[in-house]
């Protein structure tokens, strides 16, 4: 078996951070670091609600890239936390381009996994002349059914029974006869009850955390302790969820028309038991200019280490190619 380097680039800090006023009660976190003068590239995060982090700076060369990296609405640093108010895919869209056109950007670089996966292909839909590239960890296209495979009770829940056993008994206590959801969690984790609330958040949380990596990795699910983490997360994605993501049916795969030009690189974990593979290969079917990179030793986290390595050689590649 191959042994891969870990290719992150060492640790920055930004040389410019912001909050932006993007109306609806809501100011995004924004920051940029690396070469102001270089290649311009976005990362969205994943959650949705899971906010970024120092390491998610470190996928690109900071001597070529201007690496620009924000917390969505209600997650992060952005306020107010954990707001559902005015919070959906296309105020999301709206958001990054207010970025863009805030920075002065005429073009740049799309980096996205799991829900920045999502977000990435919607905006590059949306916005097609504004980007130059794609590069996409964890597809997720956010159809029904890959919300119920993780959450709804659907294959991964056999994959883990035991760590299935575990939340669902947490949601039973607070939903009582009523049958088990996305739905039903969602309804506990933004009702009156807050303790009940938090209980589910972080049941839910440390479920999806424990699924992420194909080995048990505790500094990874030790994140579900994080009160703050949990209640943006759990709460986003089920409302997100419930709400198809604010999609319509099968609206990624129907629109990858319009960013078939679009040089694009997937990274998927092979063993990935959060979004599953199909995920990546149905996309793959439909975008002419894309390669699909498969981690042989991963599962689902940018955490593991084949996907890091996959992901800095995309982004490697991406700068050399010098797009316009």
């Amino acid at each position: 078996m191959k042994n891969f380097d870990d290719k992150l680039y060492p640790e920055i800090e930004p040389f410019n951070n912001f909050m932006l006023n993007v109306g609806d009660g809501h100011e995004i976190y924004v920051e940029q670091c690396g070469n102001k003068d270089g290649q311009p590239i976005i990362f969205l995060h994943g959650g949705p609600g899971g906010g970024c982090g120092a390491n998610d700076r470190r996928f690109f060369d900071p001597k070529l890239y201007h690496i620009i990296l924000l917390d969505q609405r209600g997650c992060g640093r952005s306020t107010p936390h954990g707001s559902l108010d005015k919070n959906t895919t296309q105020y999301l869209i709206a958001d990054i381009e207010a970025i863009r056109q805030k920075l002065n950007i005429p073009k740049w670089h799309v980096f996205g996994g799991s829900w920045g996966s999502t977000l990435s292909l919607v905006y590059a839909q949306t916005h097609p002349d504004h980007v130059l590239s794609l590069v996409l960890r964890g597809i997720f296209l956010a159809r029904p059914k890959d919300a119920h495979w993780l959450f709804g009770g659907g294959g991964a829940s056999e994959i883990f029974p035991d760590y299935w056993q575990e939340y669902t008994d947490i949601l039973h206590k607070h939903i009582g006869g009523e049958t088990l959801s996305i739905e039903a969690a969602y309804n506990v984790m933004t009702g009156d009850d807050k303790s009940a609330a938090m209980e589910v958040a972080k049941a839910w949380t440390l479920w999806e955390l424990r699924s992420c990596t194909l080995l048990p990795n505790p500094e990874f699910v030790a994140e579900a302790e994080n009160e703050k983490l949990c209640w943006s997360m759990s709460r986003h994605e089920s409302h997100y969820m419930v709400n198809n993501c604010f999609l319509e049916p099968n609206q990624i795969i129907d629109n990858c028309y319009k960013i078939k030009h679009i040089p694009t690189v997937i990274v998927h974990g092979r063993y990935d038991i959060v979004c599953t593979i199909e995920n990546a290969h149905t996309l793959m079917k439909h975008l002419d200019n894309a390669t699909l990179v498969i981690s042989e030793t991963a599962g689902h986290a940018s955490a593991e280490l084949e996907t890091r390595h996959h992901l800095v050689t995309a982004t490697d590649k991406m700068a050399e190619m010098n797009i316009s």
